[in-house]
């Protein structure tokens, strides 16, 4: 029997004027990434060279009409700017080319739809996209009289042609207050981690460094883990036991891209801030990818727009298996090298965590006379007690001791 039921191909050409501002075509690369993402088949890049975009159309008139012959040709049905368009840009080039135009923005936004599963992800996704959609109600082009599916379209759906700029503020403004309410219980959650000095490490990273499959593989978590870009979006926290016998919830945060949309930072804004309140910050590096140091700038920089500067940072060296010569690497006391896949490298990891958390409390043996078991309570409240022997004149004690409580038990400090 033959399946009637033919699912759309989307074929698309990648389009990027270069002005000389960044790499054009190590952005195309990832543009190429992020469309397979969204499920798109690349059929044609172009890269104009321009001193400056064309305001109009980008990359100049004469060059879309070239495109649109190549396009017809090739099939395409979609094509992806690596870039901003604003809505006359979209209504202008479209009229060229007589195809579906979206903009770098658009499709991250589309992928985010398509991914975010917790409720907080998907408000925040939805709020972006309603922002970005607002100053481009007007003058929007083939899409809009198409009001079927597609890439692009996911998430609140695509406007309507009576959607207006009112019913858009308002939905912004309750989408506002429903992700304020959540940062707000987010905060609460914070502060009761701080309360019950429960230690934060928080994995930061590009997209697609190996977040999610570290979390998995330290913790069992269980966190879908692809070899895509913006594989998982919604935080995740998990438990884990150091070396020294100190227990870290570690927090996996969304993935980071070059350029990423301004209003997606402000809409995951309370997502990355689990960064700027961790007790450390565990930067995961992709060696093996050829800019993966540049992308390690990324996240500096967004670090440091979160006020992270005074939180002590590791750098974690991931997918060493895959660079040969990973071998001439030097780390030191806050570098360390392992493969997430294979688990190479957990126990210097583990140690490394260890070795660079601030000093909150203290590992001792300690004899506690059997008239004074309030504090075996104290500590445990604040600490841990890792093993505890009955003798004659007291219970022996393995513990970790917080400082606040550290002075009640120094005199009883075992030999």
């Amino acid at each position: 029997m033959t399946d009637n039921t033919i699912k759309e191909i989307v074929r698309a050409a990648l389009v990027s004027a270069d002005t000389g501002e960044f790499d054009a075509e190590r952005s195309l690369d990832e543009l190429e990434e992020l469309a397979a993402t969204a499920g798109v088949e690349v059929a044609a890049r172009v890269i104009q060279k321009r001193p400056a975009q064309d305001s109009a159309t980008v990359i100049g008139s004469g060059r879309l009409e070239e495109l649109a012959a190549e396009a017809e040709a090739l099939e395409i049905n979609l094509i992806i700017f690596d870039c901003e368009l604003t809505a006359n840009q979209t209504r202008n080039i479209e009229k060229i080319l007589d195809i579906r135009v979206i903009d770098r923005t658009t499709l991250i936004l589309d992928i985010f739809a398509g991914r975010a599963r917790t409720k907080e992800g998907r408000l925040q996704v939805e709020l972006a996209q309603q922002k970005y959609r607002l100053p481009r109600l007007a003058g929007k082009g083939v899409e809009l009289s198409r009001l079927g599916g597609g890439i692009g379209t996911r998430g609140p759906g695509e406007s309507k042609l009576e959607t207006d700029k009112r019913h858009i503020r308002r939905r912004i403004e309750a989408l506002e207050a429903e992700l304020k309410e959540l940062e707000r219980r987010r905060a609460l959650h914070r502060a009761r981690r701080k309360k019950d000095n429960i230690i934060c490490a928080a994995i930061v990273g590009y997209t697609n460094v190996g977040k999610s499959t570290l979390l998995n593989a330290l913790t069992d978590a269980g966190v879908l883990a692809e070899n895509k870009l913006f594989a998982t979006l919604d935080t995740t926290a998990r438990s884990i036991e150091l070396p020294d016998g100190r227990s870290v919830m570690l927090i996996d945060t969304v993935g980071l891209i070059r350029r990423l949309p301004h209003n997606l930072v402000e809409a995951f804004k309370s997502t990355l801030e689990e960064a700027s309140s961790a007790d450390i910050i565990i930067n995961l590096i992709d060696i093996s990818a050829e800019d993966g140091y540049e992308q390690a700038e990324v996240t500096a920089e967004v670090l440091k727009d979160l006020g992270c500067d005074g939180i002590p940072r590791i750098d974690v060296l991931n997918k060493c298996d895959l660079l040969p010569e990973a071998e001439n690497i030097k780390c030191d006391d806050r570098t360390v090298k392992i493969s997430a896949k294979s688990g190479k490298g957990f126990d210097e990891l583990l140690r490394c965590i260890a070795r660079n958390l601030p000093e909150t409390s203290v590992r001792g043996k300690f004899i506690i006379p059997y008239d004074k078991t309030g504090l075996i309570n104290t500590i445990r409240m604040d600490g841990k007690i890792l093993s505890e022997e009955y003798l004659e004149n007291g219970t022996l004690i393995d513990a970790i001791v917080d400082k606040k409580v550290l002075h009640l038990a120094q005199g009883y400090m075992a030999e």
